[in-house]
């Protein structure tokens, strides 16, 4: 099995450091080192230095491959960067973390306190590290004209930094731009932001852009701020600039006829695409098919005519027509063409018992037919040798197939999405297990197909599709999102076999596309750029 990768990006802060510099502040920068054994640290990447600062919030993020089968031991080390050498030895060691790379992904928000060595805290320092998750990157382009005259001797060095506001209302800084040297009319480089970094995704949310000249000491002057939105600088773009006036507070107080300290321009804001199903399964994303057969009474004698499990002479029912209609359709997506297949509501030998997910070939521990051939002939199998009883519970095999998916969540990667075909004669008895099944099953990589065979009333049905609103749990929980797609298949009956099949996968794209975009994971491989 290749391993599989996903690369992440880690955004670093500092509080509180330590003051090695006399006379001012130290000049911090955050490398990231990974246990190479034998008391070893290779560095992998480290962030830019910041001037005078003991709060830094570092700008360049931190890139390093996840392996969720190993255990990836990571150092954090803040340095005070006093020279131009590349080299850390000669610089002061303001502190640092040792921890998992596992930790650090599984927490919302890892913050730890730094230490000088093992049980010796740095003051008061701490890191805190952030992984950076959402596949839209935001892309700005950013003029200046008439910006004010901060230095003596010549004009002024501008650049610019990007704030969002934070739910507590602080400014946290996501973007520093290249400093123009000597320049009131600037034009920067045409620079790209995480959409999750720039706005935590809210289009809406409050961006602070400060203007500043640039000072060797780190004493930078303010030329001016303004206020917008993502979605404000949107508008920017084919001809159209969106601008806004550069408002220093100070001089708009003193000044009576203070006008601005220039006009900053936004020449375009894009936000490059989102992922698509193709995007993901091209990049390597198994798409598990599983099927669960509603053997309870409900459905009839299968040796009488009219019952829905009564094969005809020409070897057909409306449980084989789904079967196949579905599963010709996904078994192009899975590699190893071996589809699970259980059975549930009726009596098993030799214990007849009743069973709610038992293997249509018996073999429990391997449920797996070989294409949908197999899951016909085991069908066809297994169909005189069970009673057909009740009652009707669903959730038993939701579970079952949950608890795989679950599983293959662990690997953090759009690695494997599952499928679940439901075929039923609709009559369901644990509809509140149901439920709670489904809205915990919204939150994995997953999607239900029910299909409905015969005349029955599919109310329940239609209530689980969850189209007239989001499906709730009895305890009022909302599914994260709409996972369950059903079709009754007399709309289907003179119709040809693919329409069923398109009907009820209509839907699997945009739902697996919008659970890896709820997760923030990339394809497994990502498409070439050409």
């Amino acid at each position: 099995m290749a391993a599989c990768v996903s690369r992440v990006e880690l955004a670093v802060s500092c509080r509180s450091l330590l003051d090695r510099d006399l006379g001012s502040r130290s000049d911090p920068l955050c490398v990231l080192l990974q246990d190479a054994g034998g008391g070893q640290w290779a560095e992998l990447d480290r962030t830019e230095k910041i001037k005078n600062c003991q709060d830094p919030e570092f700008c360049k993020k931190l890139v390093v491959d996840y392996y969720f089968e190993k255990v990836q031991k990571l150092k954090f080390s803040v340095y005070d960067i006093d020279n131009k050498s590349f080299d850390l030895n000669d610089d002061d060691y303001l502190g640092g973390v040792e921890c998992t790379l596992g930790q650090v992904v599984s927490s919302s928000v890892f913050t730890r306190p730094l230490e000088l060595k093992p049980g010796k805290p740095a003051g008061k320092g701490t890191i805190t590290v952030n992984e950076i998750k959402d596949t839209r990157v935001v892309y700005l382009e950013i003029e200046a004209q008439n910006l004010d005259k901060k230095d003596f001797l010549g004009k002024s060095d501008p650049f610019l930094e990007f704030y969002k506001q934070s739910d507590a209302g602080t400014w946290q800084l996501v973007y520093r731009s290249e400093v123009i040297k000597n320049n009131l009319n600037p034009c920067w480089r045409k620079f790209s932001v995480p959409l999750q970094t720039f706005c935590g995704g809210d289009f809406n949310k409050p961006i602070k852009v400060q203007c500043a000249d640039h000072d060797g000491d780190g004493s930078h002057d303010l030329i001016g701020t303004l206020e917008t939105t993502l979605a404000q600088m949107q508008t920017a773009g084919a001809g159209s600039l969106v601008e806004y006036e550069c408002i220093h507070p100070e001089k708009k107080q003193k000044k009576k006829n203070y006008k601005n300290s220039g006009i900053i321009r936004i020449k375009s804001c894009k936000i490059e695409t989102e992922y698509s199903f193709l995007d993901y399964v091209m990049g390597g994303c198994q798409i598990n098919f599983t099927v669960g057969v509603d053997f309870t009474a409900s459905n009839g004698d299968p040796k009488s005519p009219d019952s829905l499990h009564y094969i005809s002479p020409d070897g057909i029912n409306e449980y084989l027509i789904a079967i196949w209609s579905v599963g010709s359709v996904v078994q192009d997506y899975d590699t190893d063409k071996l589809f699970p297949a259980f059975g549930f509501g009726a009596q098993v030998p030799p214990s007849w018992q009743v069973s709610h997910e038992f293997a249509l070939n018996f073999n429990l521990s391997n449920p797996y037919c070989q294409g949908i051939q197999g899951i016909v002939d085991a069908y066809r199998q297994i169909l005189p040798q069970i009673r057909l009883y009740g009652p009707t519970n669903f959730s038993p095999i939701i579970n079952h197939v949950a608890r795989f998916a679950a599983h293959s969540l662990q690997q953090g990667t759009a690695a494997q999405y599952f499928i679940l075909l439901i075929i039923t004669d609709g009559e369901i008895t644990d509809l509140d297990q149901t439920r709670q099944a489904i809205v915990n099953a919204s939150k994995l990589p997953m999607s239900i197909i029910i299909v409905g065979v015969g005349e029955a009333d599919f109310k329940a049905m239609e209530f689980l599709d969850g189209d007239n609103g989001v499906l709730k749990s009895v305890t009022g929980e909302p599914a994260a999102r709409d996972i369950v797609q059903f079709v009754p298949f007399r709309q289907f009956k003179n119709a040809p076999q693919e329409a069923l099949s398109q009907m009820v996968l209509a839907e699997v794209p945009k739902q697996l596309v919008s659970y890896y975009k709820w997760q923030g994971w990339p394809p497994l491989k990502l498409p070439e750029l050409k």
